[in-house]
């Protein structure tokens, strides 16, 4: 297959993971629209931007797998790809580290006001750790699987601690 055949393909797999969570957004809008949904308008779209992003997601696993592949013989891509996950990775453990000094910190403090932040940082963990693990699937070396099969495991373990810990605080 030729390149323009490969990015076409890669191209309206994505376009068909954004009409599919398009599609989706719009029944939910459509079942839920009611009185509180307008007067609750800014959390109701926080909310729907959420589920979007969690529907593109899983809808563009195929196509991100299939351009992941195409993308084997490119080792200047997996170096870079591999380097990249591991510096979004320190932000999660970043993001981590004040969401944890946040907790102890009073409620006037500095990190406290921070915490709100990495909170959205934190929201975004199971993302890049989808992505990082399909990565690591494709990766055509054993260098770039494990920097990025680490990043998985630390976006995974960011997000897991910090959402039992929201579990846990809400009983």
């Amino acid at each position: 297959m030729k390149a323009a055949g490969k990015i076409g393909l890669v191209a309206a797999g994505y376009l068909g993971a954004f009409l599919v969570a398009s599609a989706i957004i719009a029944i939910y809008i459509a079942s839920t629209s009611g009185p509180d949904r307008q007067t609750y308008g800014a959390m109701y779209d926080f909310g729907d931007l959420l589920l979007f992003l969690a529907v593109f997601a899983a809808a563009a696993v195929l196509p991100t797998g299939a351009a992941l592949y195409f993308l084997r013989p490119y080792r200047a891509f997996w170096l870079a790809l591999s380097v990249g996950a591991l510096v979004v990775a320190a932000t999660a453990l970043a993001a981590f580290g004040t969401f944890v000094a946040a907790r102890t910190a009073g409620a006037s403090s500095v990190l406290s006001s921070w915490s709100g932040l990495v909170s959205l940082r934190i929201l975004a963990a199971p993302l890049c750790a989808l992505i990082f693990f399909l990565s690591g699937v494709f990766a055509p070396n054993r260098r770039a699987r494990i920097a990025l099969l680490a990043a998985t495991a630390i976006e995974a373990a960011v997000f897991a601690y910090v959402a039992f810990t929201w579990f846990h605080a809400g009983r």
